[in-house]
């Protein structure tokens, strides 16, 4: 345990002295930006400035939710598939001789970081929102619980997209064919999938994500959790299996 406790701070103090995590920030701030532009400066011709000063609201802060699973994706893929094309996982790997223990550590300090990135972005959208506020002649009515639950389903979000990207990074070991493959799995699949097989529709991250986050009813939570954990499992398992059996060079 304290040699994994060891590891998981190496690969967090790794992880935060590049510049990968303060990049993705700056995206965060300037989507803040843009989100409280569009409050204060935008028409309400559609009734978009109305969505803010009713529980409408909590919907469209959801879609964060989602939106971060695809950006802590991109962040995990990147993050763990630029260690091979740099040929910084060898060190890894030498301080750590058990590559399931090191790539776990990995995942590990990525997902923390994921699920980091997720909250302060969604903190810095409703902040933005509520700054904005006084300037429309709306009011923020989502209510404290409803904002709780809300960062909560961005954080696992975040955790869970982070996780998928190292994952799919750890079984591609390609920082291009990481990030493609990240996108085709979180964009391209779902919506084919509702498409062919119409009844899988409940079960595509945005709809599970409306669930955890108190907007849709159309699983169960457990449920919904239980099935957005299984897309960051799955090419976890797989990634280990390939690190486990492929020669690192």
């Amino acid at each position: 345990m304290t040699t994994m406790l060891r590891l998981v701070r190496g690969e967090i103090r790794k992880l935060t002295t590049t510049k990968l995590p303060w990049g993705f920030l700056a995206v965060l701030v300037v989507i803040a930006g843009l989100d409280a532009a569009v409050v204060a400066f935008g028409t309400d011709m559609d009734g978009s400035k109305a969505f803010v000063a009713t529980a409408a609201d909590q919907q469209s802060l959801m879609a964060f939710a989602f939106n971060a699973m695809i950006g802590t994706s991109l962040f995990g893929a990147i993050a763990v598939a630029r260690e091979y094309g740099h040929h910084t996982v060898v060190p890894m790997f030498l301080t750590s001789p058990n590559r399931a223990r090191a790539v776990l550590a990995q995942l590990t300090a990525i997902l923390v970081g994921g699920a980091a990135l997720a909250f302060v972005g969604q903190a810095l959208v409703v902040t933005g929102v509520a700054v904005a506020l006084p300037s429309t002649d709306h009011g923020f009515l989502v209510s404290v619980g409803d904002l709780a639950r809300l960062f909560g389903a961005t954080t696992f979000a975040g955790a869970v997209g982070a996780t998928l990207g190292a994952g799919l990074g750890a079984l591609i070991r390609n920082t291009g064919g990481a990030v493609t493959t990240a996108v085709l799995v979180l964009f391209v699949l779902p919506p084919l999938t509702v498409q062919l097989f119409s009844e899988t529709g409940s079960w595509i991250p945005p709809s599970l994500f409306a669930v955890i986050s108190g907007v849709s009813l159309d699983v169960s939570l457990w449920a919904a959790l239980l099935a957005m954990s299984a897309w960051a499992v799955v090419p976890v398992a797989a990634g280990l299996v390939a690190v486990q059996r492929r020669d690192v060079v």
